[in-house]
Formats: structure tokens, C-alpha cells, sequence
């Protein structure tokens, strides 16, 4: 499937790590997990807090290669939230609401608040983000979401500030037109948008800004993962039928030949579309994969409902990425910080896994 051409705009990472990426285009093998490549070029074992320091920022360059750069957002001001509708609930109120991430961008989102019991309380929050449907957010809130979906509204009953942002293309969202926009990806578009929710998390009186997390299933259990990577803030993620390595990935047939091959899914205008335009599809040439991106949440908690039967996100490969992440966690000492549950289920969020996932969320962040 043809996309509409976008601007070029490549990110500004060091000129040696370009260099490395693109000679790692014609290798099958990437470098281990516990491998950086020096200032020479060479790869080196991980050894220390530092090499893996190292480590991490190529792993996040290499993610901003077929991302796009991720904007600064230091110098932006704290969001102020327009609430376009507001409704009393059992223990929350849940605002309707959206704010400007930059100028002229604006992320529109439901908002949870708890009732406090007591003056001046604290609430941990948490950013949720939905999965694939032109509803948005409001798939993730009871009033709307299918079965094992409503994570937003049963997150606030569990006494968290949540925040609900649609994706760029669903919900408020529909109209974006990623041709205009300043992003090289959809993806990234995302990511920057979720680290906004978490500075308008941080700036609301009832929050402690030390206890936030990150749920999504599906389109939001990656981009759960990639939040995580992004912004360290994030002391939990969990995600539920997120992801798998790309070379395990399964679309199905037709679908695959839709969009050109079976990776085509994921370089969407809406996803990443270099992955077509710049390493032709070819999960090989990727300058970044899953197990990567959970070994770059290490230390921190990641849980990972990962069904036998999901046909998207291949259980066998989510079985190697996590074996290879286990060796950072074992690295930084966080060995059970890394969580994953395989149920017995389709793509789903069934459950056993989801209220587990809660009750790894509330060991966190209700310490």
C-alpha cells in the first residue's frame, strides 16, 4: 500500500553511531545486549554502570533511526488543560479534556481524578494508552470499551490519577494528517504527546510526582514500551499484547499483502515508515528491536501479558526476546523487576494477567 510522501528529516545522533547502523545493514547479526560500540567503532563486552549507560543511548539512537528525533521538551511550558466536559463517578470524576504538547498540537484525552478522603492527598497516576480503533480513548474507559479493555476506569477505581490520550489518527485524532506534521513518524509523534501527559500528570496538585506508570495494550503495549524507553519517569510498564521481535511478527496474509510485506504493518504513516523507505522491511536491516527496547526500561518494572494463542505478537519470540533481556535485568541486578505471563488466550488482556499487572503496578508505585 502506497503512503504519501513525508518529509525527510533524519535525526541528529552521532556520526559515528550513523556510521554503525548503516554497516550494521549489511550483517544478519546485531550486537548483544551487553555489547557497546566504542568511540572507535569497535564493540566492546559491558562491563560497568557506565559501558551500559553507553549501551542504553545507542539503543535509543538506534530507535530514533527509524522513529525519527525525539523533540526537547525542557523549554515547553507546563500543559494547561482546557476540560471540555466533566462527569461525577463512583470515588473519580472523569474530564474530557485536551491541551497544546506544542504549539499548534494538541492531544486530546479523558482525565481521572479520585475523590480524596483526606485534605492534600497524594495519588500515584498513570498514563493508558488504547489499542487500535477509531474510538481512541474512549476504549480504554468503561462506557465504551470491549471486554478486558476498560483499564483507564478501573485504574481510577483503584484510587489513580490516569490520563487517556488518543493516538494521532483515532478519537479527536482522526483527522491528523501526518504529511503536515514535524515528525518523521507517527510513532514518535506518540511518544512525544505521552511524555506531555506525563508532565501534565506531574503538574496537577493531587499527584506525587515520583509514583507514575504506563499500561497499553496492543498499539498502546508497544508504545507502553517505547514511552518507557523514552521517558525514565515512568517507574512501571506494562504491556499486553505489545509486541514480539519482528522477525516473529505475523499480520496475517492479507493483511501483509496490503501493505507490501509483512512488516508492512508497522511503516504505516501512522507507525514508522522508514522501516519501508529506509531498511526496506527487512527486520534484519532494523536499527532497533524488542528485546532492546526492554532491556533500555532496566532497572525499572516491566510485566508483559504476552497470550500463547495472540496471532500479531508470536509467543515463541516473545520467549527469546525476554530470555534476552533477562540478561540486562540480571546485569543491574533487577532480575524481578522483569515479569511476563503467557495465558492461555488470543489477543487478549484477560483477567487473571490484567489484575496481576494492577497488583505489580500497586508494589510500585504504593510502596
Amino acid at each position: 500500500m502506497s503512503s504519501p510522501t513525508r518529509r525527510r528529516y533524519y535525526p541528529k545522533l552521532s556520526l559515528l553511531l550513523v556510521m554503525v547502523f548503516l554497516c550494521a545493514m549489511a550483517v544478519r547479526e546485531k550486537p548483544a545486549l551487553l555489547q557497546f560500540t566504542d568511540t572507535s567503532g569497535k564493540l566492546q563486552p559491558v562491563r560497568t554502570q557506565a559501558d551500559w549507560d553507553k549501551k542504553r543511548q545507542q539503543i535509543l539512537e538506534g530507535m530514533q533511526l527509524a522513529m525519527g528525533p525525539l523533540p526537547q521538551t525542557k523549554s515547553l511550558p507546563v500543559p494547561e488543560i482546557e476540560i471540555l466536559e466533566s462527569v461525577k463517578l463512583n470515588g473519580f470524576t472523569r474530564q474530557k479534556i485536551r491541551f497544546l504538547a506544542a504549539p499548534g498540537e494538541y492531544v486530546h484525552a479523558l482525565l481521572y481524578l479520585p475523590v480524596p478522603v483526606k485534605p492534600d492527598e497524594k495519588f500515584p497516576s498513570m498514563l493508558v494508552l488504547h489499542g487500535t480503533g477509531a474510538k481512541g480513548k474512549w476504549l480504554v474507559d468503561s462506557s465504551e470499551a470491549a471486554s478486558n479493555r476498560a483499564v483507564a476506569s478501573e485504574l481510577a477505581h483503584r484510587r489513580y490519577v490516569v490520563i487517556a490520550p488518543d493516538y494521532p489518527s483515532f478519537g479527536d485524532l482522526t483527522d491528523h494528517d501526518f504529511t503536515k506534521d514535524r515528525y518523521q513518524s507517527g510513532t514518535m509523534q506518540a511518544v512525544f504527546n505521552h511524555i506531555r501527559c506525563v508532565d501534565l500528570l506531574h503538574s496537577l496538585q493531587q499527584t506525587d510526582p515520583e509514583r507514575t506508570g504506563v499500561i497499553g495494550h496492543s498499539l498502546g503495549g508497544h508504545n507502553a514500551m517505547f514511552a518507557g524507553a523514552f521517558d525514565p519517569r515512568l517507574k512501571v510498564i506494562v504491556a499486553s499484547c505489545g509486541w514480539t521481535p519482528f522477525r516473529y511478527y505475523n499480520a496475517g496474509k492479507e493483511v501483509s499483502e496490503r501493505y507490501g510485506g509483512a512488516l508492512g504493518p508497522w511503516a504505516q504513516d501512522r507507525y514508522m515508515p522508514l522501516l519501508r523507505d529506509q531498511y526496506k522491511l527487512d527486520a534484519r536491516l532494523f536499527p532497533f528491536d524488542f528485546d532492546e527496547v526492554i532491556a533500555a526500561l532496566a532497572p525499572r518494572t516491566f510485566f508483559s501479558n504476552s497470550p500463547l494463542n495472540d496471532s500479531n505478537f508470536n509467543v515463541e519470540g516473545v520467549r527469546k526476546g525476554i530470555e534476552a533481556a533477562s540478561e540486562v535485568y540480571r546485569f543491574v541486578k533487577a532480575e524481578r523487576n522483569l515479569i511476563v505471563r503467557y495465558p492461555d488466550a488470543a489477543h487478549d488482556f484477560p483477567e487473571s494477567a490484567r489484575f496481576e499487572a494492577y497488583d505489580v503496578i500497586d508494589r510500585v508505585l504504593k510502596k
